[in-house]
């Protein structure tokens, strides 16, 4: 079935580019728009979509404030905004989102967060991972972690911004057997997720820009 997708930015000439490249894709429908936070919200609780594409800043309610909302409802969040603050980066992905893409970024990035957020992935524009992991502490960080070779090369991947589908590509494995590794280095990191994995490879000095 295909993706359905709610569309929520104050800026319909931006709905409007959104809407046909996603449209265009076949795994994929738009199925509502809204104009600002609190209408996003709303409609997502009635219709339930797959993916909410989030603006920061939009009137009534925030980026933020909507991925605050559908947090533990089963509707994945990715923010698509100008603005790659610190500040709102950090508060997405606090607050739950599956994403957080920066318009310039291009439609390919667009449609890669959002299939990768169905699939339990999170994609982060490049732009702002380097930036964003290197500021991140690890609370949990368990040291005297051994990774295997591959485990190391897939956590670097990680730390990279690569998606499951991406490594599974450039290393020639089953998507099922990325998954596996990445299992295996949240267990042995404390990780609770990608960017816990990719948190944690910046901070041991594995991955360099």
């Amino acid at each position: 079935m295909a993706i359905r997708i709610l569309i929520a930015d104050d800026q319909e000439g931006i709905r409007s580019a959104f809407r046909m490249i996603l449209n265009a894709q076949p795994d994929m429908t738009v199925v509502a728009e809204a104009s600002d936070g609190r209408a996003a919200i709303d409609s997502a609780k009635t219709i339930e979509p797959d993916v909410v594409l989030a603006d920061i800043r939009m009137p009534r309610a925030d980026g933020i404030e909507v991925t605050r909302a559908l947090a533990g409802t089963g509707i994945h969040v990715v923010i698509v905004t100008t603005f790659g603050l610190d500040e709102y980066v950090h508060a997405a992905l606090r607050h739950g989102a599956s994403g957080f893409i920066l318009k310039r970024s291009g439609p390919t990035l667009l449609i890669e967060a959002i299939r990768a957020a169905v699939n339990g992935d999170m994609l982060i524009s490049p732009q702002l991972t380097v930036r964003l992991l290197r500021q991140r502490s690890l609370p949990h960080e368990t040291p005297g972690v051994v990774l295997t070779e591959r485990e190391d090369e897939i956590a670097m991947m990680v730390a990279h911004g690569k998606t499951n589908a991406e490594i599974a590509t450039e290393l020639f494995l089953a998507p099922g057997t990325v998954k596996n590794h990445i299992a295996s280095i949240q267990r042995k990191t404390g990780a609770r997720n990608r960017v816990g994995i990719a948190s944690w490879t910046w901070a041991t000095g594995r991955a360099e820009p």
